[in-house]
């Protein structure tokens, strides 16, 4: 089992601030699982809307999170990086549940499992935990694109 600084998330992942939702991976198996964090802090921009009285992360952000360390799940597996080549797109979720809320101060432990790569499609059973709580899980699945103009 293998980790990740942020700097090495950088490298495989394109998302940049606000939006790049993984601070670190704490294991990963090629082919297998992926666990990492989201750190939530009352200064990121959504806060400001959401809601100021009581500051909740949106849960399509805590669905986003979940993709984003499928993301990489995919990545390593397939031993590669982003590029300005391709595009890695969310395509599906089925069954996703909001469990409590994710307020600031929460770390967001984000567990994913690859359930099945066939065709260019990745699926994969995802949660998100704060603490030993479920916050929200969801079934994901993915596929890796040729950008228009890059196809071979």
């Amino acid at each position: 089992m293998s980790s990740m600084d942020i700097n090495e998330v950088m490298r495989h992942l394109p998302h940049r601030y606000p939006f790049l939702l993984i601070d670190r991976v704490l294991s990963y198996e090629a082919g297998k699982s992926l666990q990492a964090l989201k750190n939530v802090t009352i200064n990121e921009p959504f806060f400001n809307g959401h809601f100021p009285h009581h500051p909740v992360m949106p849960g399509v952000l805590i669905i986003e999170a979940m993709a984003q360390a499928a993301a990489l799940l995919s990545f390593v597996t397939m031993g590669a990086q982003s590029d300005n080549q391709s595009i890695y797109y969310f395509v599906g979720i089925d069954n996703a549940r909001f469990k409590r809320p994710v307020t600031p101060g929460d770390t967001l432990h984000l567990d994913v499992v690859l359930n099945r790569h066939a065709r260019g499609l990745w699926k994969f059973s995802a949660r998100a935990l704060v603490g030993d709580a479920l916050v929200a899980e969801a079934e994901i699945m993915c596929t890796v694109r040729d950008l228009p103009g890059n196809a071979a």
